[in-house]
Formats: C-alpha cells, sequence, structure tokens
C-alpha cells in the first residue's frame, strides 16, 4: 500500500524536495563546471545553457563540451554520447513496468527528466512504500532539473572569469555522486561483486589506456554479479513452507472427522 497516496500533493513535494536535496547539492560543482566549460569551448551562453535545458546530461554534456571544444567528429560526439548514456536502457526498462499504464503526457516528462539521481531516489521510495508514486518521480525529476539548471547558469555567467576551471577538480563531484548513488544500492553479495569487478576493470582499463573503459567495465562487473548470483544456492521461503505445512495439516484434520 503506498503510504504517500493519501497525502496532499504539497506533503507528496516537500518528501520529494527532502529527499532529493543531497544529490542535487552535490552536483552543483558538476553544474558549474558545465556552464563554464561550454563558454570557454567556444559556445554562446544561450547555446551553453540550452544543453542543460534539452539535453540534460551531465556526464555525456561534459563529454560533448569536451569533443566540441576539440573539433571531434560528429560521429564520435554521438558515439560517445549513446556509449555514455547507454544506462538510461537499463533505467527506462524498470521504470516502464510502473509507468506504462499512464497517458503520454506522465510518459514524456518522466521519460525526460529521468536521471541516475531521479532513478534511484525514485526507486528507493517504491521500494519504502510499496508503490510506485508518479507524482514524488515527477517532483524529484523537476527539482533536481532545476538545480541543474540553476547551476549552469552561474558556470554561464562566470564562465569568462573562471580560466582553467579544470584545475580546481570540481569534476570529482562526478565521481562523489555516483559513489553516493552506487553504495545504497550494496545489500547483497552478487550486488557488492558487480561493483567490486566494474570499479577494479575502471582502474585497470583507464591506466592501460583503452577506450570504452568504462562500457567494458560495465559489462564486466554485470556478467560478475550475473554469475555470482547463479552460483550461490538458492534462498528457500521458509515462510512459503510452514503455510503449506499447516494448509497441509488442517486438510488431513478435515478428512479425520
Amino acid at each position: 500500500m503506498n503510504q504517500d497516496s493519501s497525502l496532499p500533493r504539497e506533503r507528496i513535494w516537500l518528501s520529494a524536495v527532502s529527499d532529493m536535496l543531497p544529490l542535487s547539492l552535490a552536483v552543483v560543482p558538476w553544474g558549474i563546471l558545465c556552464g563554464s566549460l561550454a563558454i570557454q569551448a567556444g559556445m554562446t551562453p544561450f547555446q551553453a545553457q540550452a544543453m542543460s535545458l534539452f539535453v540534460f546530461a551531465g556526464a555525456a554534456q561534459l563529454s560533448g563540451t569536451s569533443m566540441i571544444g576539440a573539433s571531434a567528429p560528429v560521429s564520435t560526439l554521438f558515439g560517445s554520447t549513446f556509449v555514455i548514456s547507454a544506462r538510461h536502457l537499463l533505467y527506462s526498462v524498470n521504470m516502464r513496468q510502473h509507468i506504462r499504464a499512464l497517458p503520454l503526457r506522465w510518459r514524456l516528462p518522466l521519460g525526460f527528466l529521468l536521471t541516475d539521481e531521479m532513478y534511484v531516489v525514485s526507486a528507493a521510495h517504491t521500494e519504502r512504500t510499496g508503490t510506485f508514486c508518479p507524482y514524488f518521480a515527477l517532483y524529484t525529476g523537476g527539482f533536481f532539473y532545476l538545480c541543474w539548471n540553476l547551476a549552469t547558469l552561474v558556470g554561464v555567467i562566470g564562465g569568462s572569469q573562471f580560466d582553467n576551471i579544470e584545475e580546481f577538480g570540481l569534476e570529482f563531484a562526478i565521481a562523489a555522486t555516483f559513489i553516493a548513488l552506487v553504495i545504497p544500492t550494496i545489500k547483497d553479495i552478487p550486488v557488492a561483486v558487480s561493483v567490486l569487478v566494474s570499479a577494479l576493470m575502471m582502474v585497470i582499463f583507464t591506466l592501460i589506456g583503452i577506450e570504452n573503459a568504462l562500457l567494458i567495465a560495465a559489462i564486466l562487473g554485470m556478467v560478475a554479479g550475473f554469475t555470482t548470483e547463479s552460483l550461490m544456492p538458492k534462498k528457500i521461503n521458509t515462510e512459503s513452507i510452514e503455510q503449506a505445512e499447516q494448509t497441509a495439516n488442517r486438510s488431513r484434520e478435515t478428512e479425520g472427522e
């Protein structure tokens, strides 16, 4: 039963904002970096802000901005963006079970606002309450969208003032954000194995200089997690066994009468 179903929308909004606020603050340096680098790459302020307004994909924006500044081919730009954003395919597959029955006016904004942060916070809320709440997902995604664009605007305004902003280490906000998203999801051995293998392979491949290290490391991590889960003994549902035994006992008692 959804605990938020009987609450007014104002309460749902407050709950969504409070849950999303820590992650929204964590990506502020990331957004500033995005806006500033876009200006330094030669974009106009309108173009730089439009990336956050219409693309709304932090890692893809940073990668795309760097490639635009380096005059990379369009094919490379789109290919890199696809690889970086491929994880959203997995998010959308999971979200589909909750939103496929909703009308188009719901599915379109929820699809646009789907980010790592929105997915994790919404999934945690669904697990906690037992039911997917579209208003909660919409409010978390909308609030994060607002914070991201405001942070980008700060970077756009100060872009010409911050020379070599990448030297400040603001990109660490990216790693910190993803670490904050991943750690709470490690609840069993297969997931832990998947995370450790992905992290280790990513470090090794990056040091070696292998292209598409992120994609390869992610695939190896998923394979490791799946293999670990397959090799582990299946959990026995003791409650189901007890219920079956009780039903059988009642049946025998009835037959004895």
